[in-house]
């Protein structure tokens, strides 16, 4: 044993899979016992082999005695912790309701900007060789290292990977060991960060001149420059080349007069630019039902208490206003906000917006960011000195302190939910934060989620409506168009007649359109006219999509390209035809019914670029567009007044992609497109085009009738026993043969069944499959499911995390991929 009193970490490894993803116990050498906190990267040996990795500390203590095989921590990453005490609460939230590991934790809170690369070094230590006891063969290697020029010859010397055979690199490694052990070697731990802070050089006054000890006579311009100095007591070279009117030449000869001197700064990568002008919340005047929301939620804000409301407003109903006086309010009570919004292309017009009323006290959080100004929005925010977080679904773990607010605009949108472990909904991670400060969550949207509805409706949110538009403004006029009667009355055409005549008449006033076409490419497949057969992904066994600016068929799940094949691949026929149409075929369709329309098209496929979506909606909102064409990233959240007109092309495939979930998707896609009409002082109309026009979910999106639809759907879900009135854990298998992935998932089956029967498990569950996945194989991985529905409760999640631990230990089925995901997608 060792000695009393041994401080030591608990410390998650980087490396660790889930089955081997949990707390080690480290030692902390004296040297490092004033370094080491919670929540800081540390460099510790792991395994066997003693191989150095990344850790995060997740707590530090002292204990009385310690088992001697416990490994000491090598080296501590960071000079202050990354995660605070509530961060890394929220670790162990997730990782124990979502099964990540602490890593995918870790990775989700803090900026990518933040990772580091570790590397281990050697050099001769000053000890005398003599006293090491060292073999012939050690003493040969460490005279070597001695007369080695610099590092980089001392690093190929010992460099493992150079050595002929396994044979060699194992003796080179054990002589490596033997001589640290003997203290002929030193290690040295050497970190680098992904991207390191941005700095510039800066100017003052020296010590020694200040004091008098320097005396030189001063040029015109070197005494403007001191004299600059003196008053403000120090600048950068631009600033006092532009304030003194000198050259860098004049400062240069200052510095080396020993008058002034250099140093650097921290400067901040913006996010953000700056507002034009400032506004105050005051001038925001709330009508009635504005002012009761606002009012409720206040109250709520100020009992100090855990809570949440949900906001259910019709589009064009103000919401954004309540947004502003909430955050402002919330603000003046020295509390903190945070603002989620779905979907990256929101957040241009969200920020500009918030820009006017609250300046620098904004800061942004979103994947567009650079890694640079991702980390250093974080840093500010660390800092306290940014109140207000905008972001996307990450952002929900910003580092924000004494939060009392915060919202999730448009919350029913999938994009709240990660697809990636950890496999968490922004909802929820709110919730926690909200339990942590005793603060409020809001959730808006025209459409919200069955789920958020029920429970609001059940009382455990707060419910507030506005079903009025601001300043009496009227919903569009939305008209169903069915597109069989198009076709029979002889109309080939991807726009019905009604639609084509409004969009001409739309143009002639002066006024914009949206238009929504939820498929990007040009047509969605092209088949064989001989046998019938679709030209085919090799590898995800899904049609090619084609793309006409590249002249090439993609697949969109695993990035596949070929060009254009001359004949069919698999009969050899040279008759191949084009069905289905993207929007870059509505884009040329529209070039030739409108060549004088100005035309912007908005999807996956033009926003590659940093500020593709600020550019593009500041363009069209500044009239230099007459019609926007999108995917679902224009149908919500955005404000044009100046249109008066939204076509939603085609919209039936949403309605049977095979989620429980289509139904409600496509409801609220059409009814947010639609209420992107008439938003200013003009009226506004929209046009639904379908072959189905019969469908009561497209006719109660048309009305905006959101109460009837919910009444429906919550029905239909409650008959067919799906969230809310039950969770459900899909668990999802996959490999490259087809025969493993049945066999795997079947011995899963027989698992879970053994560990219900051994534990007489007594919570309700309906077990399903397990069965294909409605895309049977994606980049050459074939995927079966089985979906487990029940109530997510503590003893649910210890038998799917003893399951998954199980079968991922039998050797026979290591190459099946099995990921448990509870409430997410099922569609696909």
């Amino acid at each position: 044993m060792i000695k009393l009193g041994i401080l030591v970490v608990e410390a998650a490894v980087s490396t660790a899979s889930q089955s081997f993803d949990r707390r080690y116990t480290y030692t902390v050498p004296d040297r490092l016992a004033n370094k080491v906190c919670a929540g800081a990267r540390a460099f510790v040996p792991f395994g066997r082999g003693n191989r150095k990795v990344i850790a995060l500390i997740l707590s530090v203590g002292e204990v009385e005695t310690a088992d001697s095989r416990i490994k000491a921590l090598s080296e501590v990453i960071d000079d202050e912790p990354l995660l605070g005490e509530e961060m890394l609460a929220m670790a162990e939230w997730l990782k124990e309701t979502t099964f990540c590991t602490y890593f995918d934790a870790f990775r989700s809170m803090v900026p990518n900007g933040f990772s580091v690369k570790a590397a281990v070094h050697y050099k001769p230590s000053a000890v005398d060789e003599t006293e090491c006891g060292l073999t012939d063969e050690e003493t040969k290697l460490l005279m070597r290292l001695k007369t080695a020029a610099d590092q980089r010859e001392t690093d190929s010397i010992l460099d493992t990977e150079k050595c002929a055979n396994a044979a060699e690199k194992k003796h080179l490694r054990e002589l490596i060991t033997s001589m640290c052990d003997k203290g002929a070697l030193e290690e040295i731990d050497v970190f680098k960060r992904l991207v390191g802070d941005a700095s510039e050089k800066n100017y003052r006054l020296t010590e020694a001149y200040i004091s008098g000890n320097i005396e030189e006579k001063l040029s015109a311009k070197q005494k403007a420059v001191v004299d600059l100095l003196t008053e403000n007591t120090s600048a950068s070279a631009s600033e006092i080349c532009y304030m003194a009117g000198c050259t860098n030449a004049v400062i240069k000869r200052l510095e080396g007069k020993g008058i002034v001197m250099s140093y650097s700064v921290e400067v901040m990568r913006k996010a953000t630019a700056d507002a034009d002008e400032r506004l105050s919340t005051e001038d925001i005047h709330l009508n009635d039902e504005q002012t009761a929301a606002y009012d409720g939620i206040m109250q709520l804000v100020t009992a100090g208490k855990p809570s949440g409301a949900l906001l259910y407003g019709v589009t064009g109903s103000g919401k954004t206003s309540v947004f502003f006086k909430l955050i402002a309010s919330v603000l003046a009570l020295g509390k903190t906000a945070m603002l989620l919004v779905p979907e990256i292309s929101l957040t241009p017009q969200m920020v500009k917006k918030f820009k006017l009323y609250f300046g620098d006290d904004i800061a942004l959080l979103h994947s567009s960011l650079s890694l640079g100004q991702r980390a250093d929005e974080f840093k500010r925010i660390k800092r306290g000195e940014a109140k207000i977080v905008i972001g996307t679904r990450s952002a929900v773990f910003a580092p924000l302190s004494n939060i009392g607010i915060i919202i999730l605009d448009e919350e029913g949108e999938r994009t709240y939910k990660s697809d990636s472990s950890p496999r968490y909904h922004a909802r929820e991670a709110a919730i926690q934060r909200c339990g942590y400060h005793k603060c409020v969550m809001v959730l808006a949207s025209a459409t919200p989620s069955v789920e958020s509805f029920y429970y609001a409706k059940q009382g455990r949110f707060h419910l507030f409506e506005m079903h009025q538009r601001y300043a009496n403004a009227t919903l569009p006029e939305v008209e169903i168009i069915d597109m069989q009667t198009e076709a029979a009355a002889g109309n080939g055409s991807l726009f019905s007649r009604k639609l084509a005549d409004a969009v001409g008449e739309t143009l002639e006033k002066g006024e914009q359109v949206i238009l929504l076409l939820n498929r990007r490419g040009y047509t969605t497949h092209i088949s064989c006219a001989e046998c019938r057969q679709p030209l085919k992904c090799p590898s995800c066994d899904l049609p090619l999509t084609y793309h006409i600016k590249n002249n090439r068929l993609m697949c969109h799940y695993c990035g596949y390209s070929i060009a254009i094949p001359h004949e069919c691949p698999s009969c050899h026929s040279e008759k191949l035809r084009q069905s289905g149409a993207g929007t870059q075929k509505i884009e040329d369709e529209l070039g030739r019914l409108f060549p004088k329309a100005r035309l912007l098209r908005m999807d996956a496929d033009t926003t590659f670029s940093r500020y593709a979506y600020e550019e593009s909606f500041s363009a069209f909102e500044r009239g230099e567009y007459d019609i926007m064409l999108g995917t679902q990233m224009i149908a919500k959240g955005l404000n044009f007044p100046n249109v008066t007109l939204v076509g939603i092309v085609s919209i039936d495939k949403a309605l049977f992609t095979g989620d429980f979930r289509s139904y409600e998707r496509t409801f609220s896609l059409i009814t947010q497109v639609a209420g992107r009409s008439g938003r200013g002082d003009k009226p506004g109309r929209a046009f639904i085009q379908t072959f189905v026009p019969d469908h009561y979910v497209i006719n109660l999106a048309a009305e905006q009738n959101y109460d009837e639809f919910y009444e429906q759907e919550s029905e239909l879900r409650h008959a067919l026993l799906y969230p809310p009135f039950c969770d459900i854990c899909a668990v999802n298998f996959s490999s490259v043969m087809e025969s493993r992935v049945i066999e795997g998932s079947k011995e899963f089956v027989g698992i879970m069944r053994n560990y219900i029967a051994e534990n007489r498990l007594d919570i309700p569950l309906r077990v399903l499959g397990p069965t294909p996945c409605t895309l049977g194989r994606i980049n050459n991985r074939y995927r079966y499911r089985l979906i487990i529905k029940c109530r997510v409760s503590k003893k649910l999640r210890d038998m799917i995390r003893y399951c998954t631990e199980t079968f991922r230990k039998s050797a026979k089925y290591s190459e099946v991929r099995v990921v448990c995901d509870i409430n997410g997608d099922i569609g696909l």
